[in-house]
């Protein structure tokens, strides 16, 4: 009787040195193309966000015009009562931001407070929700026209009602509610000289890609990117900066 040979296995051949090295490398060249794409993706899913906000406190201050009879929304400097959109003020230490923006008179029309806050606005702390935003200074009152200096002795409109901004067709053209670089913010009120000589008193939020979010008088939304090198937050503005001349355009008009 013959019994069937034994049948040994093959040995299982390594892989060797180089081998698991040119692994490693492609790996490391597939992440390398991958990173920038997901970064880019997510840079973008912040914008959204930012331009999602804006509407909804677009669509708040439109209602509260509504409501008011075609009043705007009231945007005063350093507020310390609930006269303003929000009344939270770096210069009023017994008012945090969350309690500032609850207290605002858009908070009615727009109650969700992150709502107030910039997706990509990276000094958010434990989930409670700061400011990212302010208005722009020459909508919601006359403060500019009464106490601020103006450019070579012309009177550059301010708007409080949304026929003034109407009867210029400006509602497509001049913005309402703006990102701002937290060097700058301190309160809800985004101060715009127009002095070529005193660009970017606030100076824009650049979270979205040297980007900052904006609404418009119109509803509409859109990222108002600076193009500019010499455009940093806390830098001396050369007065031809083209980023600071655009600004000016779309913030009010003589």
């Amino acid at each position: 009787m013959k019994f069937p040979a034994t049948i040994r296995p093959r040995p299982t051949r390594g892989y060797t040195l180089i081998e698991l090295l040119v692994v490693i490398a492609i790996i490391a060249i597939l992440a390398a193309l991958l990173l920038p794409a997901l970064s880019t993706a997510k840079a973008r899913a912040k914008a959204t966000g930012c331009l999602s906000n804006m509407r909804q406190l677009a669509l708040g201050w439109r209602m509260y015009a509504d409501d008011y009879n075609g009043t705007l929304t009231p945007n005063l400097p350093q507020p310390s009562n609930t006269t303003s959109w929000v009344t939270w003020s770096r210069a009023n230490p017994g008012t945090n931001q969350a309690a500032g923006i609850r207290q605002g008179r858009l908070f009615p029309y727009v109650l969700n407070p992150a709502v107030y806050e910039c997706p990509a606005d990276a000094f958010s702390t434990n989930g409670s929700p700061l400011l990212s935003y302010s208005m722009n200074s020459w909508m919601g009152s006359r403060t500019m026209n009464q106490n601020l200096p103006v450019t070579g002795g012309l009177t550059y409109r301010t708007f409080v009602r949304e026929a003034e901004i109407a009867n210029i067709g400006g509602a497509s053209r001049f913005w309402v509610i703006s990102d701002e670089d937290p060097s700058t913010l301190d309160d809800g009120w985004f101060q715009v000289l127009m002095d070529e000589g005193k660009a970017f008193t606030s100076f824009p939020g650049i979270r979205h890609q040297r980007g900052s979010g904006m609404n418009f008088a119109d509803g509409h939304g859109q990222i108002f990117r600076l193009h500019d090198p010499g455009s940093i937050p806390g830098r001396q503005i050369s007065p031809t900066n083209p980023d600071w001349l655009l600004f000016m355009q779309i913030t009010t008009d003589r």
